[in-house]
């Protein structure tokens, strides 16, 4: 009784210390660690997949769509390879538009070198400098109760160190950090820039906006800064399965009024297209986009969005005010 009495202590420590060991210990990439190299190709072609005549992604060989799970049981390694996948086709789509649409690439900020292909992720990623271990003097000043607090620190974070080499990082990946790009480190702040630096000083009379997901919300936070210079440009805004909330972010009446005359959301709904939404907030109409898979809002919907900027284009011209809150013009399947 006396010897676990005076082992508490030690029983309690060692306890403690393997709840932080377990803490830190990621099960998924553990299992993982003996996951293939993270070497993937640079091009469509090394990933054989291709477009077809449609637009679709096809693989080269069987003609399949892409498949995530392409390695079972390696969720981080398939998410690797899709993230790979996705920085070509990104710069493919970006090459389809200079060379089909005649748009011009623009480097933001002015004389930084770095375009902004995804507003979501507004920075660089550069390697993490090392930091080099000052030498300290020998610590004859320093009571031996700080050199030893401090000794065991040292070893702490060794072990720290150790442990992420080995478990946490096992493609022995360089630590990376991120470098916000100056006045763009946002989506929010990203959207005022563009809307300063080019939409504003643009010749465009009639200025139409769809904006996906977070996009919604970045556009709402515009119209909160710039809200007269918004009003006086943009005749319509098309929402997909936007994530705005006027409350949160403090839209003021005036703003919540235009958009309830201006805007048009095409949420994720199991409803046929253009189907009316209720909605809890008092912003714009919100209306089906004919699926309930977010991502794939914008695509469903693009036919009732041409329609609703022409018939707001339409309007404009009249000084009239098309009607959003029932849908009148509602597109048929089969007119897809």
């Amino acid at each position: 009784m006396a010897q676990a009495q005076q082992g508490g202590p030690d029983e309690k420590e060692k306890t403690t210390a393997l709840k932080d060991l377990l803490s830190r210990i990621d099960l998924d990439e553990l299992m993982r660690k003996d996951e293939p190299p993270l070497d993937f190709p640079d091009t469509l072609e090394g990933f054989e997949y291709a477009f077809n005549e449609k637009g679709q992604l096809r693989h080269i060989k069987t003609g399949e769509p892409f498949v995530f799970n392409y390695r079972e049981d390696l969720h981080r390694w398939n998410q690797k390879r899709y993230e790979a996948l996705g920085e070509i086709i990104t710069k493919y789509v970006y090459e389809l538009l200079e060379k089909d649409c005649h748009l011009k690439k623009i480097f933001i900020p002015e004389g930084y070198g770095v375009i902004v292909l995804n507003p979501n992720e507004n920075y660089i990623e550069v390697e993490k400098p090392k930091m080099h271990k000052q030498s300290s003097c020998d610590g004859t000043d320093e009571p031996a109760e700080k050199r030893e607090r401090k000794d065991r620190v040292s070893k702490e974070t060794k072990k720290r160190r150790d442990f992420y080499e080995k478990y946490r990082n096992p493609q022995k990946e360089k630590e990376m950090m991120q470098l916000f790009i100056r006045e763009n480190g946002s989506p929010e702040e990203h959207a005022v820039y563009v809307w300063d630096h080019f939409i504003a000083q643009s010749a465009a009379e009639s200025v139409f906006f769809v904006a996906h997901s977070y996009g919604g919300l970045a556009f709402v936070e515009l119209m909160i800064q710039r809200e007269a210079d918004v009003k006086s440009k943009v005749t319509a805004v098309a929402l997909t399965d936007s994530v705005h909330n006027v409350w949160h972010q403090e839209a003021g009446k005036t703003i919540r009024e235009w958009m309830r005359e201006n805007c048009c959301n095409w949420v994720s709904s199991s409803e046929p297209l253009d189907t009316s939404v209720e909605s809890m907030l008092p912003d714009c109409p919100r209306v089906s986009a004919g699926t309930d898979r977010h991502e794939l809002t914008s695509w469903k919907s693009f036919p009732s969005i041409f329609k609703f900027f022409a018939e707001a284009s339409h309007a404009k011209s009249s000084s009239h005010k098309p009607a959003l809150t029932r849908r009148s013009h509602r597109i048929k399947h089969e007119e897809l």
